[in-house]
């Protein structure tokens, strides 16, 4: 079902002047009378969507290449990439600006490469079988965020060719996995990348990979290396822009989705076994889109940093939205955060999506300049005005600008981290801390929008409004999706409970997958009988809007010694969002003790500060911070100041950390302890510092005669 029909022949101005829906229709979600089952609650829709769910926002926008298309033809001549370019205007540096690309040119440049792709794989000297290399085949993506990276996707959105996508953190047996799974032909990959899937062919055999394609042209003596490299392996090896130019010698016309075509295959990496493979269709992409339009807030011709990793669907359904508003997207120097903020100031975005772990990176670096800075004058003036601007925060939804406060404060933080431009900030992927949403808002004045959402929803299935006063929900359920809750007793959730209904969380409708690919034993497992699809998460709905709050993940608990349930994720959460001083946190507790260990990462220079300040030390240099937090007596007020810190969140003294074990960055991709998304691993953590949680409790607890 379309939000609008047919008869609205202007898709333009549906979209400037009827989206989003105006938040009075949408901000609650309301019980469906007698949908009650025993062991459920009753089933929750938005209350906009009470007698139907949507799809698509019209009927001619059913696919991702409907939606650029669109765009194409509304939004032509204005900016759709962009990239700084390198070695350009200054030797052996970025520029200090973006390159950009507008929509006319990257359709040009799609509708080439599409029809290259097909030549390249249909007329490959390699292949050795037609199965797998007819027009069904998949392409893989391997690379940091990239124009390339988007071109290819978009020219696959054209020709109905299924994506997916490789990322480092996966390790070449996985790699493999996929790659043989889908019987891959085809990798677009950055050179950096390349040797390693020369290596992984000729490891893992992978009869049909015979093609890969580079992003960016390598010149002289090792492009011909390549060469021989790749067709040693049995691999022809080509660039990007020989397959744009094949294409355009041996055009193809458009071979369109239809709604029901697999869009990508997003393989999740999990926290546990082989990935699974979600497989998302046009219509479930689209339908985020939907989502998305109906439920934000309108930035006219906006700018966005595409930062998140495009392997994942949360960084696609973001870019697709951009494609579909007419924003520019900009693309990263690098997959690091370390330049992020750089990025920001040279392309001024006017959204920011990201994830916790970033907010709570930027939002330790923010406090140690502001309310934890060494500057007492610039210290008591900041902390002024944020505490001030918290305390209006509580009497009114959002108070907006203070000419005094934005001067001496605001514009100098928001120059700082490039956000000079940016109406509003998005939060996905993990839950995140109250407290840090309050303070963004406070001190960068920004709205702040936290979302919920999965690979197998396409991205989320609602969000709060950027310039509201809810901290704790994830907003209602959006007009694309219907939720209901199943009873967990055993964790003691139930549909009965006071205050409103608990338990796991199940979703259905047009954005919910069908299925994982070529894997019918787990996609059974995900299912009811109903076609309900069964989150993991737990939730409870709030008696007072129908807002789905995040609390638990079933099976995501451990009992200690003396019998309590203890969540670890909500502790780390507290920890993170109250402690300036540590970036990094892994609970650990064990049915034999009583108390919690942790694994606590931090930032040298403001842990550094945190020695200098309670600690009769001046120098300290890295090697001996590291030393030092080796101590008991440094690790014991370590511990007790984090405890102050998460005071007043009310938690029970078994649920707070009694030892510590402190590194720069114990959390890593590199270790596989860590999703890509920073969800943490943790069968894996649990391994991995199996010795040093084992040192921690032979330690003992640094304050069990303190008190908790």
């Amino acid at each position: 079902m379309s939000l609008f029909g047919p008869d609205y022949a202007s898709i333009e101005n549906l979209l400037e002047h009827h989206l989003p829906l105006p938040q009075a229709e949408n901000d609650t979600a309301v019980a469906i009378p007698n949908t009650q089952e025993p062991g459920y609650s009753l089933v929750y829709r938005n209350k906009f969507s009470q007698n139907q769910l949507y799809a698509t926002l019209h009927p001619s926008l059913s696919t991702l290449h409907e939606i650029f298309e669109y765009a194409v033809a509304t939004y032509g001549n204005e900016r759709c990439l962009g990239k700084r370019l390198f070695n350009n205007t200054e030797a052996n540096a970025f520029d200090a600006f973006y390159t950009w690309q507008s929509f006319n040119e990257i359709a040009e440049r799609k509708k080439n490469l599409g029809a290259g792709i097909i030549y390249a794989v249909q007329n490959n000297v390699f292949r050795k079988s037609l199965e797998g290399t007819d027009r069904d085949f998949i392409v893989a993506l391997f690379s940091a965020n990239t124009v390339e990276w988007a071109l290819t996707d978009l020219a696959c959105q054209s020709y109905s060719i299924t994506n997916t996508a490789l990322y480092p953190s996966l390790g070449p047996d996985t790699s493999a996995f996929i790659l043989e799974t889908t019987n891959c032909p085809m990798v677009v990959c950055s050179s950096d990348k390349l040797q390693y899937l020369i290596e992984l062919k000729r490891l893992h055999g992978l009869p049909y990979l015979a093609n890969l394609v580079l992003q960016t042209p390598v010149e002289g003596l090792r492009w011909n290396q390549l060469l021989s490299d790749a067709r040693s392996a049995g691999i022809e090896l080509s660039t990007l822009e020989e397959l744009e130019l094949l294409g355009k010698q041996n055009p193809i016309a458009y071979i369109p989705p239809i709604p029901e075509t697999i869009y990508t295959i997003s393989f999740t990496s999990g926290t546990t076994g082989l990935p699974k493979g979600v497989t998302v269709t046009h219509c479930q992409a689209g339908s985020h889109v939907t989502f998305a339009k109906s439920m934000g807030y309108k930035v006219k011709r906006g700018t966005a940093l595409c930062f998140l990793p495009l392997a994942h669907i949360y960084q696609r359904c973001t870019i697709i939205l951009c494609y579909i508003s007419g924003d520019a997207t900009g693309f990263p120097q690098s997959g690091s955060p370390l330049t992020l903020v750089d990025d920001m100031r040279a392309l001024q975005p006017t959204i920011l999506c990201s994830v916790p772990r970033v907010y709570t990176k930027m939002e330790s670096a923010i406090k140690a300049l502001t309310i934890n800075g060494e500057d007492g004058f610039s210290k008591t003036v900041s902390t002024h005005i944020i505490k001030k601007r918290m305390q209006w925060m509580e009497k009114s939804k959002y108070h907006g600008s203070h000419f005094l406060y934005d001067n001496l404060l605001t514009k100098k933080l928001r120059t700082l981290l490039g956000l000079n431009k940016a109406v509003y900030v998005i939060s996905g992927s993990a839950p995140i801390s109250p407290e840090t949403q309050k303070f963004f808002k406070a001190a960068l004045n920004l709205g702040f929008t936290n979302g919920y959402g999965m690979t197998e929803t396409a991205s989320g299935i609602c969000c709060t409004f950027p310039f509201e006063d809810d901290y704790t929900s994830s907003g209602p359920v959006g007009i694309t999706c219907e939720v209901r809750l199943r009873d967990v007793p055993e964790m003691g959730y139930t549909a009965n409970d006071e205050g409103g209904p608990r338990g796991e969380l199940l979703m259905r409708g047009p954005l919910i997958f069908s299925g994982y690919y070529k894997n019918d034993e787990e996609t059974a497992k995900a299912f009811d009988k109903d076609g309900w699809f069964l989150s993991g998460d737990i939730a409870y709905i709030d008696n007072v809007h129908g807002r789905i709050h995040i609390v638990d993940r079933v099976k995501n608990f451990f009992k200690l010694a003396q019998g309590e349930y203890v969540t670890p994720e909500k502790i780390e959460n507290q920890y993170l969002s109250s402690c300036s001083f540590i970036n990094q946190l892994y609970v650990h507790g064990d049915s034999l003790e009583t108390y919690l260990v942790a694994v606590v990462g931090f930032e040298p220079s403001i842990m550094s500060r945190f020695i200098k300040q309670h600690f009769d030390i001046t120098e300290l240099d890295p090697a001996k911070l590291t030393q030092l937090l080796k101590e008991k007596r440094i690790k014991k007020r370590l511990v007790q100041e984090m405890n102050a810190h998460v005071a007043e969140f009310g938690l029970q003294g078994y649920e707070k950390v009694h030892n510590v074990h402190c590194e720069v960055e114990p959390l890593t991709l590199e270790r596989d302890v860590v999703t890509p998304t920073m969800k943490i691993k943790r069968q894996i953590c649990r391994k991995f510092f199996s010795g040093t949680l084992l040192k921690l409790y032979t330690e003992g607890s640094l304050i069990k005669d303190s008190r908790l």
